[in-house]
C-alpha cells in the first residue's frame, strides 16, 4: 500500500514561521493491485554513477544469463500469460480449452465413432476432457520453463555452455549479481509458480470429476444389458439369448426343445 502526501496551503510558505498539518490537508491514495505479479524494472539495478553493470565482467554469454533469459520468457508465447493480469491468464486458459474441445474434440467424438451414440452426455464429457488435458500441458510446459528460469536466478553459479555442449563451464555469481538475481526470483518467479501450481490443483480436480461422471456413465450403461438367467429369465431388449428366443419360437429351431448341456 502506497501513501502519498499532498499538502495544500493558501498562504505562501515561509521557513521562518512554524507550519502544521491539519486533517483537510492530508490526502491519502491507496493502491490495491492484488491481480498482477509484481515485476521488478529492470534500470532499477542500474546506478547513476558510470560504474560498469555486472554483466559486463560475466563471462556467461548474454542470451544464457539469467536475467536475460527471465526478460525472454516475460515476452515469450505462452509463458507471458503467467505472468500477468489473473483475469487475462484465466480467460486465455478457458478460451485455448473450449476452442479445442470444441473444434477437435466435439467433432471428433460426434462423427467419429461408428454407429448412434448410446449416451448423449458422454460426447460432450469427452470433448471438455479433452480440453482439460490441453490446457493442463500448456500450464504444465508454462510452469518447467519459469521453474528453470527460477532456479538459474536464485542459484548462486551458473551453468553456460561457451561455444557447444561439449565445454560447459560454471560461473559463480558476483554478490551484487546475486543480489539482483535473488530479488528477481523472489518477488517475481516465485509469485508466478505459486500461480501455476494452483491452476494445476484446479485443473486436476477437474479432471478427476470428469472421470467420476464418466465412470458412472459407463456403469449405468453395464447396467441395462443384464443376462436373462440374471434377470430371471426374461428377455432384455438389445441382448440376444438362445433360450429365451427358444421360448418365444421353438419351432424355428431345429430339433425342437434345447438340448441339457
Amino acid at each position: 500500500m502506497a501513501i502519498t502526501l499532498v499538502v495544500h496551503s493558501a498562504k505562501p510558505f515561509s521557513p521562518n514561521q512554524p507550519f502544521c498539518f491539519t486533517s483537510h490537508h492530508l490526502k491519502f491514495h491507496h493502491f490495491h493491485s492484488q491481480r498482477f505479479i509484481p515485476r521488478i524494472p529492470f534500470s532499477s539495478f542500474r546506478n547513476n554513477n558510470n560504474n560498469p553493470l555486472p554483466e559486463t565482467e560475466c563471462p556467461v554469454p548474454r542470451e544464457q544469463q539469467p536475467v536475460n533469459e527471465f526478460k525472454a520468457l516475460c515476452d515469450s508465447f505462452p509463458f507471458s500469460w503467467a505472468s500477468g493480469d489473473l483475469v487475462e491468464y484465466c480467460s486465455r486458459l478457458f478460451a485455448t480449452g473450449l476452442a479445442f474441445a470444441l473444434f477437435v474434440g466435439l467433432p471428433v467424438n460426434l462423427f467419429g465413432s461408428v454407429g448412434p451414440v448410446p449416451e448423449p452426455l458422454k460426447p460432450f464429457l469427452d470433448a471438455v476432457s479433452g480440453g482439460l488435458i490441453v490446457v493442463t500441458l500448456a500450464v504444465v510446459r508454462m510452469y518447467l520453463g519459469w521453474a528453470y528460469v527460477g532456479n538459474r536466478l536464485l542459484s548462486a553459479t551458473v551453468e553456460y555452455e561457451e561455444t557447444g555442449w561439449y565445454d560447459g563451464q560454471i560461473w559463480v555469481k558476483t554478490p551484487e549479481v546475486l543480489a539482483r538475481d535473488r530479488l528477481l526470483g523472489s518477488f517475481s518467479v516465485k509469485p508466478v509458480l505459486s500461480r501455476l501450481k494452483n491452476t494445476l490443483v484446479v485443473l486436476a480436480t477437474s479432471l478427476l470429476v470428469c472421470a467420476v461422471v464418466f465412470v458412472n456413465i459407463e456403469n449405468g450403461q453395464k447396467n441395462v444389458y443384464i443376462p436373462s438367467e440374471e434377470a430371471g429369465g426374461r428377455s432384455v431388449p438389445g441382448v440376444y439369448n438362445d433360450e429365451s428366443a427358444r421360448s418365444f419360437e421353438p419351432d424355428a429351431f431345429c430339433g425342437g426343445e434345447p438340448a441339457d448341456p
